[in-house]
């Protein structure tokens, strides 16, 4: 039976926290190195977009539950979702024929637009604090757990409960379906081969006759598309908070790095790398210790760093990839 509670102690408070928050990873690292792919530069305004994208959901849920309008056992973001999206593909448009578009035209080194994505990055936090506060606002509804400690303690019998909550559920499916829906997209249709020639040779997919106007217009929309479904989620996970959004930026750029910028199933693998890193670094294993080790009584918490030091492993990643493994465990663009 200590096995067992020792395997559900990992379950609750290392795996699934783990899984969920690498799937958000995941997402918003798939913004990033869609943008590196395609537009050849680093965005690093990506944290704020996705804060930007939650904040427009936020303000469309609360509409929605004035009106008496939910979605049962889910949360309403769901339904406000598409809101978001398309109010963060409306400003990312705007702020690529603004911004990036004349760069675009003079062909300029990929450190220019990267330079001006952190001046879009300023304004954008701006833009979300005046529209939403500073404050941490927590709007999941609907039903809160899946399973609870309590009933599965009586399912099971076992000392250790298992806790798991709807939006952890909900963030592994969404983001299995959003993935699948990208790459279908990517593979099997004509905009999404168009993008994929445009990203392997510029040049050449001119040629062809595509349209690069087109492809940046695609690009961006399905980018702000991440980054809001991704920025959804994890503040339906944790809570919304928009200079958290601005933190989060580092792990996601060490998911995609480490996967391979450029390289969209590398950018998956490297959300749940840099997640499960993070998790299990951070997290005092005593607990699970006490459970495969009865005599044992160490004297410590068996924790390997703090919950504050958390994001210093994502650099400590970072770091370590690029001085080793450049172009990425998937082989993307070397950085």
């Amino acid at each position: 039976m200590d096995i067992l509670n020792a395997l559900v102690a990992f379950l609750n408070f290392v795996f699934i926290p783990a899984a969920a928050y690498g799937a958000q990873l995941a997402l918003g690292a798939l913004g990033v190195t869609l943008i590196y792919g395609i537009l050849r530069f680093s965005n690093f305004a990506h944290g704020d977009t996705m804060a930007f994208g939650t904040a427009v959901t936020i303000l469309t849920t609360w509409g929605l539950q004035s009106m008496g309008v939910t979605l049962g056992p889910l949360p309403t973001a769901l339904l406000a979702l598409p809101i978001g999206i398309a109010g963060t593909a409306i400003i990312v448009l705007l702020t690529d024929r603004a911004v990036y578009r004349f760069y675009r035209i003079k062909k300029a080194p990929p450190i220019i637009l990267v330079m001006a994505s952190v001046g879009v990055m300023f304004l954008m936090n701006g833009l979300t604090r005046l529209l939403i506060g500073v404050d941490e606002q927590r709007f999941a509804d609907g039903a809160r757990f899946v399973i609870d400690v309590r009933s599965f303690r009586e399912m099971t019998g076992l000392q250790e409960g298992l806790a798991l909550k709807t939006t952890q559920v909900l963030t592994i499916v969404v983001a299995v379906l959003v993935v699948w829906a990208l790459f279908w997209f990517l593979n099997r249709t004509k905009s999404g081969k168009a993008m994929r020639a445009y990203s392997d040779n510029e040049d050449l997919a001119l040629l062809s006759g595509i349209d690069p106007e087109k492809v940046v217009r695609l690009t961006w929309i399905i980018a702000a598309g991440l980054a809001t479904i991704a920025g959804v989620l994890y503040g339906l996970d944790k809570a919304f908070k928009p200079f958290n959004y601005f933190q989060i930026l580092l792990p996601i750029f060490a998911a995609a790095i480490v996967g391979g910028l450029g390289n969209p199933l590398g950018a998956i693998a490297g959300g749940f790398v840099v997640a499960f890193s993070e998790v299990a670094v951070t997290y005092p294993w005593l607990k699970v210790a006490g459970y495969l080790f009865p005599a044992w009584q160490p004297d410590g918490l068996l924790q390997l760093l703090g919950t504050e030091y958390k994001f210093a492993v994502s650099f400590v990643i970072l770091i370590v990839v690029l001085l080793f493994k450049p172009t990425g465990l998937f082989g993307g663009r070397s950085v």
